[in-house]
């Protein structure tokens, strides 16, 4: 058990922010709050139920300042909302069901080809151009990804965002946009179940919400701002620090195998 003294605030309180503003441009801040999480004593089911309560906050402070600059249409994606919802309830039944293991080995190779696509692909402008799926057709891409953000989580911000701009044909700053509507669909769902088993620490949920609505606005003000030049890098810097820190991890299958195969 943790004892909530202010320094314990204060340190949650500033990886609130910073996580917050970083989530709001390109997802991952996850990567931020859930270690200070877990570094103030918290079991890792607690501190992941914890982290997707005040992770929500900063997603809804973005998407609400996105929503009153007119960049999100709530009509064009209500199907992808729905089955997000049902993916994410999916997901979060059958992570009690199933081993998890083989997501470890397959997350970090989907990672870095989101990085290498923005880093080496077509340039991602913030003109829309063609979709390529209909809304209703996309809406099942976006279950599948709600249904993996139920059942594990991380990436799922730049799984979004990178389908959007494929598929759907947005502009990156318009995909950021709809990925905050998406992805609080399927933290919310998720937290209802974390929340009936009792999972989530409500006073830290609290003090990290703060933060996060600070940053989830500033992050989005900067994002509107800068639009590409600002988002394409980070999602880059963003889906190689994910795999670095799964890969980082002696427990992860797949270091493990990549060490198999080196002889280490």
């Amino acid at each position: 058990m943790f004892d909530l003294t202010p320094e314990i605030i204060a340190l949650l309180g500033v990886a609130s922010v910073i996580a917050g503003f970083i989530d709001a441009i390109a997802g991952g801040g996850g990567l931020i709050s859930l270690p200070a999480l877990l570094s103030v004593g918290l079991n890792p089911v607690a501190a992941i139920a914890t982290n997707k309560v005040q992770g929500s906050v900063g997603t809804a402070s973005a998407l609400w300042n996105f929503w009153r600059k007119g960049r999100v249409d709530f009509r064009l994606i209500r199907w992808p909302l729905a089955l997000v919802a049902v993916g994410s309830g999916l997901g979060a039944f059958a992570v009690t069901l199933v081993d998890t293991r083989w997501l470890m080995i397959l997350l970090p190779v989907l990672l870095i080809g989101i990085a290498l696509y923005f880093l080496l692909g077509p340039k991602a402008a913030d003109e829309d151009a063609a979709a390529r799926l209909t809304p209703l057709a996309y809406a099942f891409v976006a279950g599948g990804i709600g249904f993996y953000d139920g059942f594990f989580g991380p990436g799922t911000g730049s799984f979004f965002a990178l389908s959007l701009v494929m598929l759907l044909g947005m502009g990156l700053t318009r995909a950021t946009a709809h990925t905050k509507a998406l992805n609080l669909m399927s933290n919310v769902v998720g937290i209802v179940v974390l929340a009936v088993g009792g999972h989530v620490v409500w006073v830290l949920a609290g003090i990290m919400a703060v933060g996060q609505f600070i940053g989830g606005r500033l992050g989005s003000h900067a994002a509107m701002r800068f639009g590409p030049r600002l988002i394409r890098p980070l999602l880059v810097v963003i889906s190689l620090a994910m795999t670095a820190r799964l890969l980082s991890d002696p427990a992860n299958p797949l270091r493990a195998m990549i060490a198999g195969w080196l002889g280490l």
